[in-house]
């Protein structure tokens, strides 16, 4: 957006707050989950995808109906292509898609994991042109009618809040998706805070951001400020990383140290020197997210006695 858009959008936006603060509201929610045109590739993006280009090949692409529109979701698998295996689900940030989690996803497939990736609606191979948490969250529970059980999720900044949200059940009428695991990489804590930023960024006034927050209850059930990451991790209680970088200068590290206040649960890693996106391409990082997924864990199965996550893996080095 230029300087001359923000400027008009600001004005409508305040006289708004006078004479219409809800229809402001629905309109600054409209434009805050208004995905980027998926056509519209910067050069550093194109040259992801064509590293990725035989990545993808190996990948069973599936296309999906859901009541929220089309989603695409990637299918890897290794040795031979078996599909029985442990699963875990991959999911991207904004204004990105399945390509640019390549090297997490390969990092679990040496550890013999099939691998789930979505690319969320709006985004890469999916349709439509709008995002949010609660049409995020149905995706991923289509997704896991189709492909799960999940054995844990990964997901890279809006990505990892998506993973809380849809392990949490944070959504009405939307069922909690199950996950022995989960892996947190740069992700926000809280939602209230990216609404408040947003709020400040477009000019609302206190009725017309009232109005805006009030648009998530009306789809999700649940008022804004029930969708903090800290909160809900808390109450969820199954092991989870986050990895963040300390300079990253899209999602704060104090996001970070937040989650990992959530209890002892949780762990908290953090990769200097690599940004909000370029920690994803780093092989040692993905390693250790791999690591961390596939760590020894006893579980009880019915009917025999306890066995463990890799006690059910190929031996891999």
């Amino acid at each position: 957006m230029t300087r001359f858009s923000l400027r008009i959008l600001k004005g409508l936006f305040g006289t708004l707050e006078y004479v219409a603060p809800s229809l402001a509201g629905s309109m600054a929610f409209r434009l805050f989950c208004r995905t980027p045109n998926p056509a519209r590739l910067t050069d550093k993006e194109k040259r992801v995808l064509a590293l990725s280009r035989d990545f993808m090949r190996g990948a069973r692409k599936h296309p999906l109906t859901t009541e929220h529109g089309d989603v695409v979701a990637y299918e890897f698998t290794n040795w031979g292509g078996r599909r029985d295996g442990p699963a875990v689900l991959v999911l991207h940030g904004w204004r990105s898609r399945t390509e640019h989690m390549r090297v997490i996803v390969e990092a679990l497939l040496k550890r013999g994991f099939r691998v789930v990736s979505l690319d969320l609606p709006g985004h890469g191979a999916s349709g439509g042109r709008t995002l949010n948490i609660p049409k995020a969250v149905a995706a991923v529970n289509a997704v896991a009618q189709w492909f799960g059980p999940f054995d844990a999720m990964v997901g890279h900044s809006f990505g990892g809040a998506v993973a809380v949200n849809a392990i949490a059940g944070s959504v009405a009428g939307v069922p909690p998706v199950p996950a022995r695991r989960l892996v947190s990489i740069a992700a926000p804590n809280a939602l209230p805070d990216l609404f408040s930023r947003f709020g400040r960024f477009a000019g609302l006034g206190p009725a017309s951001q009232k109005a805006f927050e009030g648009c998530v209850e009306k789809i999700a059930g649940a008022p804004v400020n029930a969708f903090v990451g800290a909160q809900q991790l808390q109450d969820l209680e199954i092991p989870t990383l986050v990895v963040h970088a300390p300079e990253d200068k899209e999602v704060s590290a104090s996001d970070a140290r937040a989650l990992a206040g959530s209890g002892a649960h949780v762990s908290l890693v953090w990769a200097p020197g690599f940004g909000h996106r370029r920690i994803l391409a780093d092989p040692g990082i993905a390693a250790r997210v791999a690591a961390f997924v596939s760590t020894r864990q006893e579980r009880r199965l019915e009917g025999e006695t306890a066995r463990t996550l890799e006690d059910c893996l190929p031996n891999v080095d």
